[in-house]
Formats: structure tokens, C-alpha cells, sequence
């Protein structure tokens, strides 16, 4: 009995309590290794991914931006002329079609012109009568005019006869062989010549005047006639529908019988060779749009450079209008009809941070951004983004160079902080 109770009081060799202490640690690791890999797969699990094929990434650098703003545009051709039917009239052939390669004086289509015809030839009798009624007012003017010099004539020689007379008597007088009732007679008549003289002379005048006044009138109304008429004939030279230049028939009207009003719109010739960019720019940035300011045309990866040649200050509908002149305007990528992009250029920013344009940007402002982690993961990261041009977006803070950032549309992630990429 003393001995069973000796052999339990005897101390337990360190040995032992070295390999228990070890057995207690390799258990307690294993269960915290578990752990760890529970937790790592839980994770993994509830962890959204991406596939690597659906991201397009973009790396941070420094360089120069145009910085612009963005505007819709429409390519048509350089040179456009619309044809206007100068008459009411209506089409009896179309010579030409959409499409066709058109000269200088080409016919193009043959218009209805008797009533024209008719305008003209009604005015050549007016404009004869018109030519008639002026010779004749000029010969019976100076028939009149002559008149009045013949009686001129005869009043001077009766004066000259009288005043003769009054020398005659008044010598009688002097040697008693005249009386002075004479001389004062013939003073008297002698007076009323030289007064009726100058009523004629005044009178003479006057209907110069007015005969010249009634000339020049009726002068004017014949000029008026010659005018009319050669507008008409220009206008029935004009309707006569030729083409103006070498170009492209770009439209006609064919209705052959069709009723053509007046300044109605018959044909169209474009020179296709040779195009511009018809622009539009909320009114917004309208204080932006200065003539002669650089513009920037996207048409899918291809860059077009050109100048603004004009605009249309008022706005319509919120938009204001303006014309980009391109520097290559006969691109092989133009075509008349054809949507682009463009960017008006408003300030050039060297060595600055930048990202390539995408889709993820809209305006200058904060972004949350996908940034690639180094370790197959994408962190979201707050980022602060500039002015932008057609190909960069200023980067003002929130990334540095060297970084790989997501710029396609992440939208659907704008939840998550964190993205897995997969193969």
C-alpha cells in the first residue's frame, strides 16, 4: 500500500512534460490553421470576381492634354449649292439623276417656260411703247421749246424797233418837230416789251425745266422696263435648269409633271470631294466657340485636325451651331451624312498625369475607380479627374504613375470595394 502511494507522489520527468507541451501547440496550430483556411475560403466565396477578358486597363503617365469640350457633328460636303426654281412652273423632263458626275452648264431638267415666254414678250411691247411715248414727249417738247425762243426772237426785235423809236422821237422833241406825248408813249410801249420780254425768257425757262423734269421721268420709266426685262430674261435663262459647276448631283426632284412654285427647291450639287463638319454644343460652353479656336474630329480611332470657320451666336433648342473647317478634308474616312465626335480644344496642359479616354468618364469631378492591387485583385480607390481631350483625362489626385487603373464601365460593381479577377 505505501507503495502504491510512493510511485504517485513521484515526479514527473520533464521529458514527458516537454512532448505534452508540444502535442498541446501542434493541436492548438492545426485548429488555427483550419481556421484561417475556413475563413480564407469563406471569404473567397462571398468575394466577387471579374473575368480578366472583360476589363480594359489602362496605365497612369504623364504628358500633354488638349483639354476640350465635347460636341456632335455631321459630315457634309465643303461645297453645297441648292438650284430654286425661279418660276411657278412645273417639270416636263429630268435629264440627270442622283448621284451623277455633273459639269458646268450640264442640263439637269427641263422646266414648263411658256408663261415665262409669254412675260417676256408682253414686256417687249411695253418696254416699245414705253420707247415711243419718250421720242415722242422729246419732239413735242422741243417743238414747244422752239416756240417759245421764236416768240423770244420776235419780242427782242420789236424792243430793238421801239427803242430806236424812242431815240427818233425824243430827237424830234429836241428840235421842236416831236411832242412829248409822243416820246412818253412810246416809253411806255417800250417798257411793256422789255416786260413781256422777260415773261417769255421766265417762261422759257420754266417749261425747259419741266419738259426736262417730264424727259427725265419718262426716261426713268423706260429704264425700269429695260431692267425688268432683263431680269426676266435672266430669270427664263434661269429656269432653264443647268448645273452652276463640276460636282455631284446630290438630289433632284424626278416628278416629271409636278407643280414647281416659285423658289422651290428642284436640285442639289455637292462637290464630294472636299468635305466640313456641321457642329452642335450645348449652350453651355456657347462663350467657348470662338471662330478660328482648334477643333479635334474623332471618327472611330482616326483624329482629323481643323479650325472653326464660323458659328450661330443664338441659341435654338439649347444648342448652339458651328462649322469645323478640317485641314485633310478629303480623308478617305469622310463621307457626306456621316455622325462624329468632336472636341473643341480650349487649353493645352503639359506634363500632367493621365489617364486614356474611356467610358468611365463623363465630366471633371470625383470618381470611384478600379485600381489593379499587384496581387490579382482590383481595389477601388477615390480619384479626383480633370479636363479631359479626345484621347486623355487629367488626373488631379488620387493616382500616380506607374498605375494600372479599369477604364471600361464598372457600374455594375459600383457596390463593391473590392474585385477577384479570373481567367
Amino acid at each position: 500500500m505505501a507503495n502504491h502511494y510512493d510511485n504517485m507522489d513521484r515526479e514527473i520527468p520533464e521529458e514527458v512534460k516537454r512532448k505534452r507541451r508540444m502535442k498541446q501547440i501542434i493541436r492548438g496550430s492545426v485548429i488555427v490553421i483550419v481556421f484561417i483556411v475556413i475563413i480564407g475560403f469563406i471569404i473567397g466565396i462571398l468575394e466577387s470576381s471579374i473575368k480578366r477578358s472583360n476589363l480594359m486597363i489602362a496605365t497612369v503617365d504623364s504628358g500633354t492634354i488638349e483639354t476640350s469640350y465635347s460636341a456632335s457633328g455631321v459630315v457634309t460636303a465643303a461645297f453645297e449649292e441648292i438650284i430654286n426654281s425661279p418660276i411657278n412652273s412645273r417639270i416636263l423632263e429630268v435629264y440627270k439623276k442622283s448621284g451623277d458626275s455633273v459639269d458646268v452648264g450640264t442640263p439637269l431638267m427641263k422646266l414648263d417656260l411658256k408663261e415665262a415666254q409669254a412675260d417676256v414678250s408682253k414686256m417687249e411691247d411695253e418696254r416699245d411703247m414705253k420707247k415711243c411715248e419718250l421720242q415722242q414727249l422729246k419732239l413735242n417738247n422741243q417743238t414747244q421749246l422752239n416756240d417759245l425762243k421764236m416768240k423770244i426772237k420776235v419780242s427782242v426785235m420789236e424792243v430793238n424797233r421801239m427803242t430806236v423809236e424812242l431815240r427818233n422821237e425824243r430827237y424830234l422833241d429836241s428840235l421842236g418837230s416831236g411832242t412829248t406825248d409822243k416820246v412818253r408813249e412810246v416809253e411806255m410801249n417800250l417798257k411793256k416789251g422789255r416786260l413781256q420780254l422777260e415773261q417769255q425768257k421766265q417762261e422759257y425757262n420754266n417749261e425747259r425745266l419741266v419738259k426736262a423734269a417730264d424727259v427725265t421721268s419718262k426716261e426713268l420709266e423706260y429704264n425700269i422696263i429695260i431692267k425688268n426685262l432683263e431680269n426676266l430674261r435672266t430669270t427664263l435663262t434661269d429656269a432653264q435648269i443647268h448645273s452652276p459647276r463640276k460636282a455631284i448631283l446630290s438630289y433632284i426632284n424626278n416628278q416629271i409633271g409636278a407643280q414647281i412654285p416659285q423658289g422651290t427647291k428642284v436640285a442639289v450639287v455637292s462637290d464630294l470631294s472636299h468635305f466640313k463638319v456641321d457642329c452642335e454644343i450645348s449652350d453651355t460652353y456657347s462663350n467657348k466657340i470662338i471662330v478660328g479656336a482648334k477643333a479635334i474630329v474623332k471618327i472611330g480611332s482616326k483624329r482629323l485636325d481643323g479650325i472653326i470657320t464660323n458659328m450661330t451666336p443664338l441659341s435654338q433648342n439649347g444648342v448652339v451651331d458651328f462649322t469645323v473647317q478640317l485641314e485633310k478634308d478629303d480623308d478617305v474616312s469622310l463621307r457626306s451624312g456621316l455622325k462624329v465626335d468632336v472636341y473643341v480644344v480650349s487649353s493645352v496642359k503639359e506634363h500632367v498625369l493621365r489617364l486614356p479616354f474611356g467610358s468611365y468618364y463623363t465630366d471633371e469631378g470625383d470618381y470611384d475607380l478600379f485600381v489593379l492591387d499587384g496581387n490579382n485583385r482590383l481595389v477601388k480607390r477615390t480619384v479626383k479627374l480633370g479636363g479631359s481631350s479626345s484621347d486623355y483625362v487629367e488626373v488631379i489626385s488620387g493616382l500616380k504613375v506607374g498605375d494600372r487603373v479599369v477604364v471600361n464601365d464598372m457600374s455594375n460593381y459600383k457596390m463593391k470595394t473590392k474585385l477577384r479577377i479570373s481567367d
